[in-house]
């Protein structure tokens, strides 16, 4: 029998995604690869894997799934606090940012990602995949990549690469993740088609994401960026963290999905170390930037990859056994009872 992770709720848009298809966008091949890639990293590395293999992106919603292998390492990051572990009649609490060996049957019970967009579920030694122009990723208008080019469903079977993992101490990272209050960017490619009055107004202004934003771009709901000049561009390469505005004058942030080129002039691109950030902000979320200078951006680059390189140094031992339901249950955690009513204000 073929070791998976059998999914019994996909929930709303899981899917696979590694670093995603990089080189390619002059064939018009889109990047795809994870929305918080450090997140992906993270999970990867507690899960004792390369950095950067493939793993389940989860957005929006939950996602349960059951172990069809003698034993996985697993290990979740991102937006994400804890999860469950159903083994039999036992109910585990696992903590995010750890490692649990789970066996043949225990269901994983992924909730929803919490206060942001996405969190990742890495399993040792990956997911036998094949990869698609040099990337598991999922990129779905084309149906390539990941598992059959689409969304996860429920009764999927997704092979694992390791029939059995080893019996080794779980380990966890002290790490803390969260959605940005600010991203910081610098002055985009087509800064001469606006006027001075739309920075200003980009700075000063707080814009919320809209539910119309999806895996290509961020929509952002505030005031609109007054242009100089009308009209579009001839089409140019995009890039990641490039701020469109179309003629509503709303930004578009672009993201992992986004087309490869464009006609919309870019008024600012949000930096290279924000990127992981911006990928982690949902619908609803109110967000603000800040200019920095390019001395400035390359810098905190620097300090982020290094600090991500040294992130399998920074793993310590986690307590041997995730808490249970049962165990917490056997112990008073209760010592009274009040009333609600009027002599006990």
């Amino acid at each position: 029998m073929t070791a998976s992770l059998r999914i019994l709720d996909a929930g709303l848009a899981a899917t696979i995604q590694d670093s995603g298809r990089r080189g390619l966008q002059r064939f018009g091949v889109p990047v795809s690869g994870a929305l918080d890639h450090v997140s992906l990293r993270i999970a990867n590395v507690i899960a004792g894997n390369p950095p950067y293999m493939a793993a389940i992106e989860i957005i929006g919603a939950g996602l349960v799934a059951e172990v069809e292998a003698d034993s996985a390492v697993i290990a979740a990051a991102g937006m994400v606090s804890r999860f469950m572990v159903e083994s039999g009649k036992s109910m585990h609490v696992v903590s995010g940012f750890r490692s649990f060996l789970a066996r043949r049957g225990d269901i994983l019970k992924i909730p929803p990602p919490k206060n942001g967009s996405v969190c990742y579920l890495a399993v040792e030694g990956g997911f036998d995949v094949a990869p698609v122009l040099g990337s598991r990723s999922t990129y779905r208008r084309a149906k390539i990549g990941g598992f059959q080019g689409r969304t996860l469903a429920k009764g999927d079977r997704l092979p694992l690469c390791q029939p059995a993992a080893a019996e080794r101490p779980p380990v966890m990272l002290d790490v803390s993740l969260a959605a940005p209050e600010a991203l910081r960017i610098m002055r985009g490619p087509n800064a001469g088609y606006f006027t001075p009055s739309a920075f200003e107004t980009l700075l000063s202004s707080t814009y919320t994401v809209s539910p119309s934003s999806d895996r290509m771009g961020l929509r952002l709901q505030g005031p609109a960026l007054e242009r100089a000049i009308g009209g579009e561009l001839p089409s140019q390469g995009t890039t990641e963290g490039g701020m469109q505005v179309p003629p509503d004058g709303l930004p578009i942030m672009l993201l992992a999905d986004r087309q490869t080129t464009g006609g919309y002039p870019r008024i600012a691109t949000v930096i290279g170390a924000d990127i992981a950030a911006a990928g982690r902000l949902t619908a609803g979320i109110a967000i603000r930037f800040e200019e920095v200078t390019r001395d400035e951006a390359v810098g905190l680059l620097k300090a982020q990859q290094s600090w991500l390189a040294s992130l399998p140094w920074l793993l310590k031992a986690a307590p041997a056994d995730a808490v249970s339901v049962e165990r917490l249950l056997s112990n008073n955690l209760i010592d009274g009872v009040t009333s609600a009513g009027e002599d006990n204000p």
